[in-house]
């Protein structure tokens, strides 16, 4: 019975996605010269930045709070139990980390400000940073999750935290997530680097929680 019910509520949600997707327009809407126009008056000065995290700010903070779920999902089913062993040893790759690392951090700060005029910003500079917690895990520098504690939970959950406390401060001035045009660039940049550490806890995470490395209680 539960099996039907599913199987119901999964066509059921596939119709209405199919009949969404056909009453859609055929000719596409070209938004460029609206992003361009009112490029001054988001906070930053590249038009990307100024979609995902303006514009259309809604989606972003959507995007990340689909991330934190599966992250949580993995928590929430992981057996604390397991014996797991440590990440095999060897001379060469710790070598080549140790400087790597450092690298990488430096290059994940350099992305998150260049998104303010340039291609970057929280997701490129999160994904760097998930890439430095593999690595650093690899060469035996970082252990696995085994059980996280609560500063590491409040790392992975304060981006999103942050993005939703604004998107509520804002309701204020009659829109969601629109920010006062003063604080706009300090807005973002406050979003965005919050959006670093958790993207990259969380991005990491998913490594971390699903790898046969040595599991503590950090």
């Amino acid at each position: 019975m539960k099996k039907l019910l599913v199987l119901i509520a999964g066509l059921s949600f596939a119709a209405i996605l199919g009949t969404a997707m056909f009453a859609l327009e055929s000719t596409p809407v070209d938004l460029r010269l609206e992003v361009s126009a009112n490029l001054p008056l988001s906070g930053v000065d590249h038009e990307v930045t100024a979609v995902l995290l303006n514009y259309r700010g809604y989606d972003t903070l959507l995007e990340i709070a689909v991330l934190l779920l599966a992250l949580l999902g993995i928590l929430a089913v992981m057996p604390f139990d397991r014996t797991i062993a440590p990440p095999a040893d060897g001379p060469v790759l710790p070598i080549l980390a140790r400087p790597a690392i450092p690298l990488m951090v430096i290059v994940a700060l350099y992305l998150l400000w260049a998104g303010a005029f340039k291609p970057g910003g929280a997701f490129q500079a999160g994904a760097v940073l998930g890439a430095a917690g593999v690595l650093a895990h690899l060469t035996g520098l970082v252990p696995g999750w085994h059980r996280p504690r609560l500063w590491l939970r409040s790392g992975l959950a304060a981006g999103f935290a942050v993005f939703l406390c604004v998107a509520t401060a804002t309701l204020g001035h009659g829109a969601f997530l629109e920010y006062p045009r003063p604080l706009a660039g300090a807005l973002i940049l406050l979003i965005e680097a919050t959006l670093t550490l958790s993207l990259g806890f969380c991005l990491s995470g998913l490594f971390l929680l699903l790898s046969k490395g040595e599991g503590d209680k950090s």
